[in-house]
């Protein structure tokens, strides 16, 4: 049985992303566990005169959260009849990446799906103190990012960015994989470049690349470099409504040694399709 965590802020963003798994993983046994979590350690410094101010406001935030998480779960029970999945709800008192972190090791969770816009609308916001500090505190599980306007139908391709610079572990590629598998998607390898001719390096890497795919219908596609690698991923992925990109999210890669561009955090604020923000070794 697949594991997925699909945290929610009660968002519209949030139920988008929650519809869209459910979608997505629609012929595969999953066990989602949806986990709102909330932060009454920021109002610590409010100082010792108001503990039993503070009390009340824990108390309320806790209260909040299991009401709510309990109206989605009654949703779900009455209007999601897929036998497939089964769900479970966990209220949180911690900050959002931790929270994730616990409830990952914990459950041993295969898959986080998330929104990329929080409730206050403001997507940097959003993005700078939970998408991105989730992706910094848990390299080694896939997450999918899913834009609050993104309206999933049917995958019909997963794309693959890479610029051929490091190996291809199994183990990264393995949630990619398995989408293709799942809707018998195509895959198309996307590839950002100044320079067409590779070196010896990307040479290897790209054959062990095919290896991996071998058996699956895939192909390449050099992309001219435009002002920027993530601008140039996404005036090419978006409006494509049916598909999904997969990137690994190396600590330091190859786009931000040379030209000193965080990839990773550009794509997740220009991207309009789901992002699959694939482990790193």
């Amino acid at each position: 049985m697949k594991k997925i965590i699909l945290p929610t802020d009660f968002s519209e963003n949030a139920w988008n992303a929650i519809f869209t798994a459910l979608k997505i993983y629609a012929d595969v046994k999953c066990h989602f566990y949806i986990v709102n979590a909330y932060e009454p350690g920021v109002l610590k410094p409010l100082g010792t005169e108001g503990h039993k101010r503070l009390d009340v406001i824990y108390d309320s935030l806790s209260q909040h959260s299991e009401k709510e998480l309990a109206e989605i779960h009654t949703y779900l029970d009455k209007n999601h009849t897929n036998l497939q999945h089964s769900f479970e709800t966990v209220s949180m008192e911690n900050t959002f990446e931790e929270a994730m972190e616990i409830l990952a090791s914990e459950k041993d969770a295969d898959l986080i799906i998330m929104g990329t816009q929080g409730a206050t609308g403001a997507k940097q916001v959003f993005l700078g103190s939970n998408t991105v500090k989730v992706l910094k505190k848990l390299p080694n599980i896939p997450i999918l990012a899913v834009p609050d306007s993104f309206n999933f139908q049917k995958l019909k391709t997963v794309l693959f960015s890479t610029d051929y610079m490091k190996g291809y572990d199994k183990f990264e590629l393995d949630s990619l994989l398995e989408l293709v598998n799942i809707w018998n998607a195509k895959i198309e390898i996307i590839h950002v470049t100044e320079e067409f001719t590779l070196n010896e390096t990307q040479k290897t890497n790209k054959n062990i690349l095919e290896e991996r795919l071998s058996g699956l219908e895939f192909t390449f596609t050099d992309l001219p470099f435009n002002s920027s690698t993530a601008y140039t991923i996404a005036q090419y992925t978006n409006n494509r409504t049916s598909d999904i990109l997969g990137i690994i999210r190396h600590q330091h890669t190859f786009w931000e040694k040379i030209i000193g561009e965080p990839v990773v955090k550009k794509l997740a604020f220009n991207s309009e399709i789901p992002l699959l923000f694939l482990p790193e070794k």
